[in-house]
């Protein structure tokens, strides 16, 4: 059976902790200087870039290669994505080609039609529904930061808007099970069909408006920009809606517990989501955070991927 990652819904608990130590021993075999695996040995995976990216596009691509594959990075003008061949078509021959596909782009609807029509494993790599290929890097972040801790006692707190990574936090604590305290404004709530069905499995993920509430005691603080890709037109309005309530500064960091990580998935407008001193202080995980997207994507990638030969 073809496994994809689209939402935290296409794995079970036990199998993220599973990719969690998959890529923790690869970013040990990584620092050792093992960098190259045979994993993915003389094979494609099929990379789409609809949308910007920095992080997720460096990460993946040097992942792959990592593990002995190759990157196909295509976008979709340059394919016949553009004129209109049906995503039935294009799945089933990709299938024919690729060991995998990452996709980044709109509508969430897409990778569900590859991953319907297609035989390959289909890897989100950012919707304007979710970004679980971050935030499962974040989560793997802070279990690093935590060692020995289980995930169900790490406190999360997400503050600022309830957009696609917020979509994909909530997810991620209804799979996991671990305690989640969003504080959006009014009108930026996440997805609420997303939250209910999280809710409905774990009641420890809470909605509220005060950042405080959501900060106090938590062992992880996480925000991201007041207006995503495509929300540049926004912007003014949202800052009316974020500024100077909804901001993570050194004030909100001390309502956290004394161990407490901040973590941002980048870029960062300083100043606005979040503070300068925040962003440069000890409690800082944003590097590791984005260096942990290569080794969390590897994990997912060699899990996701059935191995052709020896490895």
């Amino acid at each position: 059976m073809t496994r994809h990652f689209i939402t935290f819904k296409d794995l079970s608990r036990e199998e993220y902790l599973h990719v969690i130590e998959i890529a923790a021993a690869m970013k040990r075999e990584r620092r050792a200087g093992r960098y190259l695996h045979e994993h993915l040995r003389g094979r494609g995976v099929g990379m789409i870039f609809n949308k910007n990216s920095t992080r997720t596009r460096v990460s993946f691509e040097c992942g792959i290669t990592e593990l002995g594959g190759h990157a196909v990075v295509l976008s979709e003008s340059q394919t016949q994505f553009s004129r209109g061949e049906p995503i039935s078509h294009s799945a089933r021959v990709l299938s024919r080609y690729l060991a995998a596909l990452v996709i980044r782009t709109y509508a969430q609807s897409q990778l569900d039609d590859l991953a319907k029509y297609g035989s390959l494993p289909i890897i989100n790599a950012l919707t304007d529904e979710g970004h679980p290929c971050q935030v499962f890097t974040d989560i793997f972040t802070a279990v690093e930061k935590f060692p020995g801790e289980p995930l169900e006692k790490i406190k999360m707190a997400w503050i600022g808007d309830g957009n696609n990574m917020a979509n994909s936090w909530v997810e991620a604590a209804g799979a996991l099970g671990f305690p989640l305290t969003l504080a959006c404004p009014e009108g930026y709530e996440p997805n609420q069909k997303i939250l209910a069905e999280a809710r409905a499995a774990n009641p420890l993920i809470k909605l509220v408006r005060d950042p405080g509430e959501a900060a106090r005691g938590a062992w992880a603080v996480n925000t991201d920009v007041w207006a995503s890709m495509g929300q540049e037109s926004e912007q003014q309005a949202r800052e009316k809606a974020f500024k100077g309530v909804y901001v993570v500064d050194s004030a909100l960091m001390a309502l956290a517990d004394p161990r407490a990580i901040f973590m941002h998935c980048l870029p960062a407008h300083i100043g606005e989501e979040v503070t300068e001193a925040v962003l440069e202080s000890p409690a800082s995980a944003i590097f590791d955070e984005a260096e942990n997207r290569l080794h969390a994507q590897k994990g997912l990638m060699r899990f996701l991927i059935p191995a052709v030969g020896p490895v």
